[in-house]
Parts: structure tokens; sequence; C-alpha cells
């Protein structure tokens, strides 16, 4: 869920994250709640209809959901971007963190669903990512195009190898935050993906 997504180990700092609890997970598995929040987080502040329109949904569908996510203290209402009885929202986070493996041998059911939904829909979240890419790198400069990447790499570790590699990477990432300015020209926003797991040897 930009960093939007769920990660096990947060990079603070400065930046305000949410640490997932039971209550805010149960609130996040659904498809929309998680697509409204990353668009908040990503895109900044806006109304129920302007997020239907970037999602393809009905007003009415998003304005539910948003009440939901505000019920449980992820998105909140932005009174001083309104005009009249237009209701703005933005997310209160920046970003999420948790870790799965936790909710994942929950006693509850309820909640090990919970973590499935979310994290599957972040699986097919970062695939459409890389497919609009690859469906629409021609529109961006030449620059753009011999800047992106989708590598894989095979290597053999433990479990604690694989723990210090992530987090290496995830380092790597959060040293180049905060060094452009938003309004840079030539800039743009940059989703990276990092996936990490075993596969059997045979």
């Amino acid at each position: 869920m930009p960093e939007n997504e769920p990660v096990r180990r947060a990079h603070v700092g400065d930046r305000k994250i949410h640490s997932v609890n039971t209550r805010t997970l149960r609130t996040l598995a659904h498809p929309l709640r998680i697509r409204l929040l990353n668009a908040l987080r990503e895109f900044g502040p806006a109304t129920a209809s302007r997020l239907g329109e970037r999602l393809g949904e009905s007003s009415g569908a998003t304005s539910y959901h948003l009440r939901q996510l505000a019920e449980s203290g992820l998105v909140e209402d932005a009174p001083e971007l309104g005009k009249g009885r237009e209701r703005w929202w933005r997310a209160v986070h920046e970003g999420s963190t948790f870790e799965s493996a936790e909710f994942r041998t929950h006693a509850d059911p309820e909640v090990r669903g919970a973590i499935d939904v979310i994290l599957h829909e972040t699986a097919t979240t970062h695939a459409q990512e890389m497919n609009t890419w690859l469906g629409t790198m021609d529109e961006w400069p030449q620059e753009w195009q011999r800047s992106w990447d989708m590598s894989d790499f095979k290597v053999r570790l433990t479990p604690e190898l694989a723990q210090e590699l992530y987090e290496k990477l995830h380092d790597v990432v959060e040293s180049y935050r905060d060094r452009v300015p938003e309004d840079a020209e030539g800039s743009a926003v940059v989703r990276t993906h990092l996936h990490t797991f075993p596969r059997p040897s045979a």
C-alpha cells in the first residue's frame, strides 16, 4: 500500500508511518479501500468524485469506503480545501508497515483472511503497474526509457541472510528519499518494487 504498500520494516525518520493493527487490517482488506488509500498517498487530497474518476468507480462507492477508512484513522477530512458542500479527503499517513507473519498465524481466521487479501492485492497492483509502464514507456522521454529496470536474481541464502538482504535494499532506497525537490524539472515519482522469497531447488 507508494509507500502505500505493506513492508515488514519501517523506515520512519521524519515520515508519518502507520503500524497496522488488527482493526486497520480488517478495514484495509478490501481492494477498493487499498486503491483509495494508495491514490490519496501518491497523488494527494481529493474528493470522492475525483477519486471515482481516477479509479473508474462511482462516487457513491468511493464515498462509502472513504468513510470506512476514516473510521479507522487512515484518512481524514481536509476541510480547508473544500468549497460549499464539497468534501475533500487526505491520507493521515505516508505509508504503512506490518509484520505479515504475525497476522498469518493469528488465532482469528478473519485476520488471516484479511492479510491474504492485502498481500494478494498488493502483488496484483505491482503487476499492473509494471504492465502499465511497459505499455506506455514510449510516451516518456528517452532519458526515462534508458533509466528503468526489470531484473531478477537468484542467490542461495539462509533466512537470516535473506532478511539482511532486504533490509540493506530498503536502506538503499531510503537513501534517495528527499534528494529531489517535488518541482525539479525532469523528475518523476519512481516506483520501486522489491520482492524476496524462497524457491524450491528442484
